[in-house]
């Protein structure tokens, strides 16, 4: 059975600094001296077990792994949980409707910079795991979702490959298309992204999400990358539907560890 680290790193200037991070090692971690490919991911309290996450449920990657012996390493960070903090750091990008989203200062690039240039950097130095961009991967849901679009297009030179569950793409889509379009993103990236078709309450609704996938996804595909758009037909926006994905993802953006298991 793999086991859960965990440590605090400072995040300053954002609060709540330390903050607590997850690190997913695999069962053969401590009786190898491999170089373990790794996913770093937003909402790390909510990856690995019921008993952290928010909802009482989590995404059940630590069981999947251990169930089939992955040699991956996950690494996620715990986000804010004061107020409508966690909102805020992890929007990357000017907001474009104030509908539902909170005021205050939008943090999600310093967030992201956080991952560069402080997070990676402290567990390759703890961590046996891989440094070069075609080991490394970065993932989230909802607004970690978006994070990780951000992610893949603004730091392209650091993740080769991305996770993306039901990002929120209401409140940033047209700055998100442009970093897209003027970033330099090589062909050799790999994005998995999706949403629940029971997220919404309208066929509007439904068409207007997929639309904006749809358009993210083509941004990409311009680029030459390889991409993986996904609607989960009866999917939720829950940790209980991402679970069900886990494996889609996984073996998307890591094929060449499922091909050894053959």
């Amino acid at each position: 059975m793999g086991r859960i680290d965990t440590f605090r790193l400072g995040i300053a200037p954002l609060k709540q600094s330390p903050r607590k991070v997850f690190v997913y090692l695999p069962d053969d971690y401590d009786v190898s001296d491999r170089i373990y490919p790794v996913l770093y991911m937003f909402d790390g309290h909510n990856l690995f077990d019921d008993s952290t996450a928010t909802y009482g449920k989590c995404w059940g990657i630590r069981d999947y792994l251990d169930a089939n012996h992955l040699p991956l390493v996950v690494i996620g960070e715990d986000c804010n949980h004061t107020g409508d903090r966690r909102l805020l750091e992890y929007c990357p990008l000017p907001v474009e409707t104030r509908e539902w989203f909170p005021d205050g200062t939008i943090s999600g690039e310093t967030t992201a910079d956080w991952f560069v240039t402080k997070l990676k950097p402290y567990c390759e130095a703890h961590y046996r795991i891989a440094s070069d961009r075609a080991h490394v991967g970065i993932g989230g849901s909802s607004m970690g979702g978006l994070m990780s679009l951000y992610c893949i297009a603004k730091y392209n030179d650091v993740y080769s490959k991305a996770a993306c569950l039901s990002s929120t793409l209401d409140i940033t889509h047209k700055g998100l298309v442009e970093t897209i379009r003027v970033s330099r993103v090589s062909k050799n990236t790999r994005i998995y992204m999706d949403f629940g078709s029971n997220e919404v309450r309208s066929k509007q609704q439904y068409a207007r999400n997929l639309d904006r996938m749809l358009k993210i996804n083509r941004e990409f595909q311009k680029k030459g990358c390889n991409t993986f758009p996904n609607t989960i037909v009866g999917g939720y926006h829950s940790e209980a539907t991402w679970e069900t994905v886990v494996p889609v993802f996984l073996e998307y953006l890591y094929p060449d560890l499922y091909r050894k298991r053959k």
